[in-house]
């Protein structure tokens, strides 16, 4: 991918914590997010078929994403804070569907954005789930590094 296109896809990947952030809070609907964020200008510049692809994909496969994170939890999904949540549901789907993603990629800018969006030391606990995920989901890739 050109250098382009990753910073594209970094915008996306802000986007879409700001996504998974509004509708785990309100519910809303996936075209009133995309609207909302495309007026505000979030989804400038960004990859928004990438976007659109973990945003529905999160969506559609909440359920499955929590119960591959929950076993590597250290507490009840319902205790984490909702930007935690937002990242690691988006790392997972991430990890586990797009496989044409480094899998350091992939944490790699989940921990970013949780050290600029999260609590104080959100990044390590997004780093740590995300690495043991990586393990199991990635496991030759995970291996070969």
């Amino acid at each position: 991918m050109s250098s382009t296109g990753a910073w594209a896809r970094r915008r996306s990947r802000r986007a879409l914590l700001q996504a998974v952030y509004q509708w785990q809070m309100t519910g809303a609907g996936q075209a009133l997010i995309e609207h909302d964020l495309g007026e505000d200008g979030a989804l400038r510049k960004s990859d928004r078929d990438f976007f659109r692809e973990l945003l529905r994909g999160v969506v559609a496969q909440v359920t499955s994403l929590d119960a591959l994170l929950e076993p590597l939890l250290d507490r009840k999904l319902t205790e984490l804070d909702k930007v935690e949540l937002a990242l690691l549901r988006l790392g997972a789907y991430e990890l586990r569907e797009r496989i044409d993603v480094p899998f350091r990629v992939v944490i790699d800018e989940y921990v970013e954005l949780a050290k600029v969006y999260g609590a104080e030391e959100s990044f390590r606990y997004v780093n740590a789930v995300l690495d043991r995920l990586a393990q199991s989901v990635r496991a030759v890739e995970h291996r070969a590094s």
